[in-house]
């Protein structure tokens, strides 16, 4: 009879996934809600299983990996339970010949809703309003009180048409806004028509959009792709919307162009050294800042459990995980 494999589950995750977990081997799981395992914790506590599930704020890195790699039992698996996986380090794990998995598709939607969210709230200054009446200042309708951007009929700019760039677009269309996006590939004349989107180089995108929003990975190449000279050239009257990551913006130029009016506000769900944030972006009326919810729904966030639960299962029955990264 084989041994059951060990698995950690390095952030209480829903109840479904541990089900599955279960049915196949021994699981370890940090059941403490928010608490997040340092790097050093996590090298104290991952050597010795086969299998590891994390989070996009767990942190995987070389030494992790390595130290992982040359216990008995060797990891064989990182399953992250996101989309994106720059946390970690798949050049090293690809060498330890430790398989990455992540778990794309699920949450598009569900982000591309947030995005929206956002652009309503910052463009109608909702957060602030509601701060405004809940404080008991509201003493009656004016024809000044919390007059904000129209969102119908307006621009919108979209930087990354993937999955969740095109169904930001698609909810736009309800808008009746006039989209655009730029993509370091153009996609095809049947996809751009039938998302009503229309090309246009980044600099252009960033001079005609009254609104821009941000959908691509998080890459050496995307690094700051927002900065001081991007800022510049948008309109005095646009507002920035991130759900992509938080380094993709130049935080502290985004603080000096919302000080200084460069643009008007910002709809941020992800930051820049999260968790932390500037601080001056806390104080910012014209800021609507949440937590890094965008996928979190219920059943988004079961999802992406279990298809992250559903990688190991795959890899300890001997098959290729589903969603795979590398090797």
């Amino acid at each position: 009879m084989s041994k059951r494999p060990k698995i950690l589950v390095t952030q209480r995750i829903p109840a479904d996934a541990y089900s599955l977990l279960h049915s196949i081997g021994e699981v370890e799981a940090n059941m403490d809600e928010g608490i997040i395992w340092s790097p050093e914790e996590l090298l104290r506590r991952a050597p010795g299983h086969d299998y590891l599930l994390c989070l996009l704020t767990d942190t995987i890195d070389a030494r992790v990996l390595e130290t992982c790699a040359s216990a008995s039992p060797r990891l064989k698996l990182v399953a992250n339970m996101a989309v994106g996986y720059n946390n970690i380090d798949v050049k090293a794990a690809t060498r330890q010949q430790i398989t990455v998995s992540n778990t794309p598709g699920v949450l598009s939607d569900t982000t591309a809703d947030l995005a929206f969210a956002l652009l309503l709230a910052t463009a109608r200054r909702v957060p602030e309003a509601e701060r405004f009446l809940r404080a008991g200042k509201f003493t009656g309708w004016g024809p000044l009180l919390f007059c904000g951007a129209e969102v119908h009929g307006s621009t919108l700019g979209i930087i990354g048409a993937g999955r969740i760039g095109r169904l930001m677009a698609k909810r736009a269309g309800g808008f009746d806004m006039h989209v655009c996006y730029y993509n370091t590939r153009r996609l095809p004349a049947d996809i751009e028509a039938s998302y009503r989107l229309t090309y246009v180089e980044l600099e252009e995108l960033l001079r005609q959009s009254d609104f821009v929003s941000l959908h691509v990975p998080y890459a050496p190449t995307t690094h700051h792709l927002i900065g001081e000279r991007e800022l510049a050239l948008m309109k005095s009257s646009a507002i920035l919307i991130n759900t992509a990551r938080g380094p993709v913006v130049d935080e502290k130029a985004l603080v000096h162009a919302l000080q200084s009016g460069r643009i008007a506000g910002a709809g941020l769900d992800v930051f820049e050294h999260e968790p932390a944030v500037e601080p001056e972006l806390l104080s910012m009326e014209n800021v609507v800042l949440v937590p890094h919810i965008a996928s979190a729904s219920f059943k988004t966030r079961t999802r992406m459990a279990m298809m992250a639960a559903e990688n190991i299962v795959a890899h300890a029955q001997g098959q290729r995980p589903p969603n795979q990264v590398n090797g």
